[in-house]
């Protein structure tokens, strides 16, 4: 919570209050746009996702089998690279208004009207094709879990298709749908990327501009302390939604949902509309991108894209092992000590996650750059020697974030794998003269390798993507595959950040894949 709580205090105690200067300039258009595109980004990933979930779950057509996964692939494509891919799409010098050009004989952007490319539109389009599939799993599974019987008793009852899904199957998944589109609404609100390469600006973009570009730390802490607001009235939002709903099951094994065949055109129209949302989000970027990098082969063998590679994996791996470790360490430990207090702090251990990339970054660069000053100074009065900014000159603030932020991904892994095990196990364990650190070794672990990998490559993931945090607490001259991408992307150099892209992509799929090896149910 260290981070949390310095934003606050150096929002609250700023060296150069500009809270009202922002209040009269620049704050209302940053909530206005925030605002927008998190209501854009909702409705859309909750109406594409739900929509999606109820046709894969109800229903067979053609492909669905194969759909029913590939729905989930735009979860590897960071909505980044979605957005040069789409700009770089329909832009003037494009395929598409090309192609429109030599069709129809035009010889300049005067002789016709294109839709506005890089524009607040075509954020909420690029964001919602990405995060779409936050939905699309919950209400998969909510639908999946559902009893068979309330919708045979609905069919009885005269409800056609519509009706049941408006009247029995919706209002069932409501919980999980709403919270679905309440993280993909968080991860809007904590996007850099996306908005700012279309010239939209947020609230995480004012974070920036404040502080590189005006210089004020304390009024991006201001900014910062107002992105948490927002999430916070998120979070609340989904739990006021869900305050005084229950939905209960029955104890008996219910019939599982029989999927009714769709045959002739309304069966290719469930396929068309379930193929729309992975084409715009996974098959565009992966094309565009894909061409790039075959057109320009050299960008394969550049020494920036190697020691960038090197600096992904090497804090990638660092920050995944070190919040692994410390989540089974305080998982375990929590249950060992069958105390109250511990068992009340550790879910506080997960509220990084919750707070946007750069309001970490604002967090924790600023305390850290002072401790680092004070250790150089009272190194240099002890000895002599000037030892450098040790923590902020390295990458030790960029792991440091990496763990705040992706905590909760291991926190969770960790807690639902030593849930599974039977308290039996590790009893007999003791009982035969092991420790607790020997019964961890030699119980818990072996049982729950699985889990520590996928926990593991979970965060190595997610740590390869981030994007705001990492360009803000980077030392100088240091670059990651995000920061590559983003910088040669902005420079309207796609050749070049081609590889890069195709790097972070191959890596997003191997979660996606994880992912739907554990969540997606054989089909019926």
């Amino acid at each position: 919570m260290a981070p949390i709580l310095a934003v606050l205090w150096i929002a609250l105690h700023p060296s150069e209050n500009i809270w009202p200067h922002l209040l009269a300039t620049t704050l209302p258009r940053y909530l206005a746009n925030t605002a927008v595109l998190c209501l854009g980004v909702g409705v859309m990933s909750a109406a594409v996702g739900a929509g999606a979930a109820w046709l894969i779950s109800m229903y067979r057509f053609p492909f669905s089998g194969v759909l029913e996964w590939l729905l989930l692939l735009p979860l590897a494509i960071p909505a980044y690279v979605g957005a040069y891919a789409l700009v770089d799409f329909l832009d003037y010098s494009g395929p598409v208004q090309g192609a429109l050009r030599e069709a129809f004989g035009w010889t300049s952007a005067r002789d016709y009207w294109f839709p506005q490319v890089r524009s607040r539109a075509a954020a909420v389009l690029v964001l919602g094709a990405s995060l779409y599939p936050y939905v699309y799993l919950l209400a998969r599974t909510a639908f999946r879990e559902q009893p068979g019987g309330s919708y045979e008793v609905a069919r009885a009852l005269g409800a056609g298709p519509f009706g049941l899904f408006w009247r029995v199957g919706l209002p069932l998944a409501r919980p999980a749908i709403v919270a679905g589109a309440a993280i993909a609404m968080m991860e809007t609100v904590a996007d850099f990327g996306v908005v700012d390469y279309f010239g939209v600006q947020t609230l995480t973009t004012g974070i920036f501009t404040t502080w590189l570009e005006a210089g004020n730390a304390g009024g991006a802490a201001q900014i910062a302390g107002v992105i948490l607001a927002v999430v916070v009235a998120l979070l609340a939002l989904e739990k006021i939604g869900r305050r005084n709903a229950r939905y209960y099951q029955s104890a008996r094994q219910p019939r599982p949902i029989i999927r009714h065949r769709l045959n002739g055109a309304a069966g290719w129209a469930a396929t068309a509309l379930c193929a729309a949302p992975f084409a715009l989000g996974f098959v565009l970027p992966v094309a565009v991108i894909g061409s790039h990098a075959a057109a320009n082969p050299e960008g394969w063998f550049g020494p920036g894209l190697v020691r960038a590679l090197g600096n992904t994996l090497m804090v990638g791996a660092l920050a995944a092992t070190l919040t692994v470790l410390g989540a089974m360490f305080m998982v375990y430990g929590v249950r060992l000590s069958g105390r109250r207090l511990p068992r009340l702090l550790l879910p506080l251990t997960t509220i990084g996650y919750a707070a946007p990339g750069a309001v970490l970054a604002v967090g924790i660069l600023i305390p850290l750059a002072a401790l680092d000053h004070r250790l150089a100074d009272g190194w240099l009065a002890l000895t002599g020697t000037d030892p450098g900014l040790i923590l902020t000159g390295s990458a030790a603030a960029v792991v440091l974030a990496y763990i705040v932020r992706f905590f909760a991904i291991a926190e969770g892994a960790a807690d639902t794998a030593f849930g599974r095990i039977s308290p039996s196990l590790p009893m007999a364990a003791r009982s035969l003269g092991r420790t607790a650190g020997g019964a961890l070794r030699a119980v818990y672990l072996p049982l729950m390798r699985g889990t520590v990998g996928s926990a593991l490559l979970l965060v190595f993931v997610d740590c390869v993507k981030e994007l705001p945090a990492t360009m803000l607490l980077r030392p100088f001259n240091y670059e990651t595959l995000a920061t590559r991408v983003h910088e040669k992307a902005s420079l309207e150099n796609l050749g070049d950040a081609a590889p890069a892209a195709l790097l972070v992509m191959a890596v997003g799929l191997a979660a996606v894949a994880l992912l739907a090896r554990a969540n997606l149910a054989p089909r019926d």
